[in-house]
């Protein structure tokens, strides 16, 4: 009797040994592959002369907006990735476009206006990422309705998508850009207030607010 318990003892330590291995070794793949999404966005970032902190500021801001929003941590996996991989369409579009330093015109725009599908055609097959494609896909969506690829409203636009909108306006708004001088934090807030309800989520618009009360922009 005394054997067969120990034998059974023995065979539970080898399987919670088993699938501690097993959990640190899939870990360790996430990490490998969030790196490898983080090389993306750098590559990404060069190509169009963005700088890495944009990157790194709007990934940040999109997790902490987010999680003041009651979202839950595995979906904050998802977002922290769609976030990185935000623009990762532009990949598509042709340089000729993509980087153009003066002001597109229509047909140029048009043209643009494809990276979000461009994106989702991208991601769609890679399971990993399946999850991670509301930002990619559908950022450029307006809560009136008005934006792209698709035309959503409201909450037809998933929500990781509303708040990483709001949050990459606000950072372009108060970046410095050769085409453009920096936005004070105060006429960046005006203005997500004046498009609350129409570019933005109103809820979105207003979880932000508040947190910049929590936490004074450092720039």
């Amino acid at each position: 009797m005394f054997d067969a318990l120990g034998g059974q003892i023995a065979i539970a330590m080898d399987s919670a040994l088993l699938f501690r291995d097993l959990g640190r070794k899939h870990q360790e793949l996430m990490q490998a592959y969030d790196a490898t999404l983080e090389g993306w966005t750098r590559a990404l970032a060069l190509k169009e002369e963005e700088t890495e902190e944009h990157s790194k500021r709007v990934v940040t801001m999109t997790m902490q907006i987010a999680r003041s929003m009651d979202v839950g941590d595995e979906d904050l996996v998802h977002i922290r990735r769609g976030a990185l991989l935000h623009d990762i369409g532009k990949i598509g579009i042709p340089d000729a476009v993509l980087l153009k330093p003066g002001k597109l015109n229509e047909e140029e725009w048009q043209v643009m206006r494809r990276h979000p599908t461009y994106a989702y055609e991208m991601l769609a097959p890679i399971a990993y990422l399946r999850r991670a494609l509301d930002i990619p896909y559908c950022h450029h969506e307006r809560w009136d309705g008005s934006g792209y690829p698709r035309g959503l409203k409201a909450e037809q636009i998933p929500l990781a998508a509303r708040i990483f909108s709001a949050v990459d306006v606000y950072d372009a708004l108060t970046s410095e850009r050769p085409y453009k001088t920096a936005w004070s934090h105060d006429d960046a807030v005006q203005y997500l207030q004046e498009q609350s309800g129409k570019q933005f989520d109103p809820a979105v618009v207003a979880a932000l607010i508040a947190w910049f009360r929590e936490h004074q922009p450092s720039r």
